[in-house]
């Protein structure tokens, strides 16, 4: 009889092993085509608890280390994650704007930050609980492997849960290491990192320093950032241990260049938009993370695990108005969780139930200054924002059969979000408005055999208005009385398996009912910030595709394609616009990513990639749209080792063939400024350093 939190065996578990290996080393290409299959890399760990892939009965993909880092310029997560379906990614230049992301649609409604999509990093959520999150803390260079869950999965995780994007950063070798990484390139661009790790019986460590500038492709758009990422695991006993992880951003400098018209982007695609410069648009920030992970095993069946964090933010933003255009704010965002895991027997069958409760809080001082040309004007707005999440889940995994599995979980959430006003010159907006969901998720997976799997699932989430989309349009504090939390409903069926030992395959295709859509929209008076409303109804049917070859040694070919027919239902504005029938913004209907990576055996590796995004609209009306465009790009590197360094040269190019397109389109934005245009071929290279000790 099959054990639920045993690891699958047979041939499709070593196609997987090699899948997610991107860009061997030569000496690990052979130790992987002779050793025995390295089951642990193929255990995911998003689904809240250690599963394989192959027993996951949902969405899922996965990138390892070297697809992240191994000769990447490392400046957003959509270098390596463009390679798994139904993400669609903008906005890797602009820094003030963060990096877009959407999944099945969700997040695609964020000119800023990311929203609909739960960020978690080495367990710790970087999503706040009123559902805003970012990437700009992230540290690309100590990353181990992304986890990508694709749809609605509040059941698990809450409060925006549209997808889940789980980081996990690098743990220390057993053999101590120091390296550095130099990296520069055209606008600009250099890049600095110092990391080093090791362990020994009792301890494991990684700390990775890194410092990076860029001038920007565009004016008005350069940014400095440096970060600090380390972890540091203590084996308290054989069976427990307490991670420690710390993580500090300083962002000083992120400008923002604007959006500006289709003309203006045709004219002179570097220009920023005039206002932007005028008003010295742009943020700065500070931030610092600090976070526990406690995990006990207390026997076969019985675990627990338990998670505490800190973080402290500092932000602050111009934008290119006057009237309340600078934005100052301080944050607190502090919770934790409780998880009890028992993996035993259920009328003879095998059985595992997960029990968790999360509570968290953020506490915000947020006040706007008019901004006279970029300097700080008068006080107009000063209030404290307090948002509470509480939330309480139950996962059951039950095996009807040895090979039946059947997943049934619910969560209840309460999102309570409280405002202070303390500028009272134009009355008191104080107030507080409190949101609860309830969700479930059902999930059954067959495996017909040992390199072939179906699953389907039925699963829910729910996201609230950020505190900044709960903004009122009228100027005033308080809440936005006419937005509510949008729902969505996923149907979903799939399969995955492996062909001759050598070829891997993933298949899904989905259907999501959305009630009350958010949607993002700008007025004239406060032109570059985004207010909200609720459509009525909306639906999104898609197909989601992945296949990934080894036909010989060394050579890798990937291909992932997705399909999106993302339609409004129902959807009238508050000007009579009616808009059903029409496509959803800032999506496009076809996409496909395709790679050729090579590495031989002397240590020389390329990769040649290529992403084609069809053409989608810009706004509600469908009457603006960026058209369809292909980029393609290439990096190649040697990595030889030497006794105990290891050198490894690498040389990138973007946009090879010198693609025109925009790399973020700002949805609905008023005054036809959409676009925000991409940079033209340009290069990059570096060299990364290492030495091991004691080798």
């Amino acid at each position: 009889m099959r054990v639920l939190r045993r690891v699958s065996v047979g041939c499709a578990t070593a196609i997987l092993t090699c899948t997610y290996q991107a860009n061997l080393s030569a000496e690990e290409s052979s130790e992987a085509a002779t050793d025995a299959p390295k089951l642990e890399e193929l255990v995911v760990t998003a689904t809240r608890v250690a599963k394989p892939l192959t027993r996951v009965p949902a969405s899922i993909g996965v990138v390892g280390k070297d697809d992240i880092q191994l000769g990447r310029q490392q400046l957003g997560l959509d270098e390596s994650l463009v390679s798994i379906p139904g993400l669609f990614m903008q906005n890797r230049f602009n820094f003030a704007q963060d990096l877009r992301v959407s999944i099945r649609g969700f997040g695609a409604r964020a000119n800023f930050g990311i929203r609909g999509i739960k960020i978690v990093v080495d367990g710790i959520p970087e999503t706040l609980p009123d559902g805003q999150g970012g990437v700009d803390s992230i540290d690309l260079g100590s990353a181990q492997k992304v986890e990508v869950l694709r749809g609605p999965v509040s059941s698990l995780y809450g409060n925006a849960s549209g997808g889940v994007i789980s980081i996990i950063s690098e743990d220390g070798p057993p053999q101590p290491f120091i390296e550095t990484r130099l990296a520069a390139g055209d606008y600009g661009y250099s890049k600095y990192q110092v990391k080093t790790g090791g362990s020994g019986d009792r301890v494991n460590y990684m700390v990775n320093v890194s410092s990076m500038e860029i001038d920007g492709y565009r004016d008005h758009s350069r940014t400095e950032n440096t970060q600090l990422n380390g972890k540091v695991r203590f084996r308290i006993d054989p069976s427990s241990d307490l991670l420690a992880i710390v993580n500090t951003t300083d962002q000083p400098v992120a400008d923002d260049p604007g959006g500006i018209a289709r003309e203006q982007a045709e004219e002179n695609p570097r220009q920023a938009r005039d206002r932007n410069v005028e008003f010295a648009a742009g943020e700065e920030l500070n931030q610092q993370r600090l976070g526990f992970v406690y995990t006990k095993a207390f026997n076969d069946k019985h675990a627990l695990a338990a998670n505490n964090y800190y973080v402290w933010r500092d932000f602050q933003n111009f934008l290119p108005f006057e009237g309340g255009g600078s934005v100052d704010l301080d944050r607190l965002f502090i919770g934790g969780g409780v998880k009890y895991t028992y993996t035993g027997s259920l009328a003879g069958n095998p059985n595992r139930l997960i029990i968790g409760a999360e509570v968290d809080l953020q506490d915000d001082d947020r006040r706007r200054c008019d901004n006279i040309m970029g300097m700080l004007g008068d006080l107009v707005f000063d209030q404290n924002e307090e948002v509470t999440g509480t939330g309480f889940y139950a996962q059951n995994e039950f095996a009807l059969r040895d090979d039946l599995d059947l997943t049934l979980g619910v969560r209840y959430d309460r999102v309570e979000f409280k405002v202070t006003d303390r500028f009272l010159g134009d009355g008191d907006d104080s107030g507080s408005r409190t949101l609860d969901e309830t969700s479930p998720r059902l999930g059954m997976l067959y495996s017909a055999g040992p390199g072939f799997s179906v699953f389907a699932n039925v699963s829910t989430s729910f996201e609230t208005p950020t505190t900044t989309e709960f903004a009122n349009p009228d100027g005033g504090g308080g809440f936005n009385p006419f937005v509510d939390p949008q729902t969505a409903t996923n149907y979903e069926i799939g399969f995955r398996g492996t062909l001759s030992e050598r070829y891997y395959y993933d298949f899904a295709v989905f259907t999501i009912d959305v009630e009350d859509e958010l949607i993002p929209f700008e007025i004239a008076s406060s032109p570059g910030r985004n207010f909200f409303a609720n459509a009525g109804k909306s639906n999104r049917e898609g197909v989601e595709l992945s296949f990934v070859a080894q036909p010989v040694e060394g050579l890798k070919a990937s291909l992932a394609y997705t399909y999106s027919d993302f339609t409004f239902e129902e959807f009238m504005d508050d000007n009579g616009n009616d808009f059903a029938g029409n496509r959803i913004p800032g999506v496009p209907e076809n996409l496909l990513h395709a790679e050729l990576a090579y590495t031989h055996s002397s240590g020389t590796y390329g990769a040649w990639d290529v992403l084609g995004v069809d053409d989608f609209f810009a706004n509600n009306a469908n009457t603006e749209q960026q058209e369809a465009y292909v980029v393609s790009n290439l990096r190649i590197g040697y990595r030889g080792r030497f006794g105990s360094w290891e050198f490894s040269p690498f040389l990138g190019v973007n946009n090879l063939f010198d693609e025109a397109y925009s790399a973020n389109v700002r949805i609905n934005a008023f005054g036809g400024r959409f676009f925000e245009p991409a940079p033209e071929r340009n290069l990059y290279g570096g060299i990364a350093i290492k030495y091991d000790f004691g080798t």
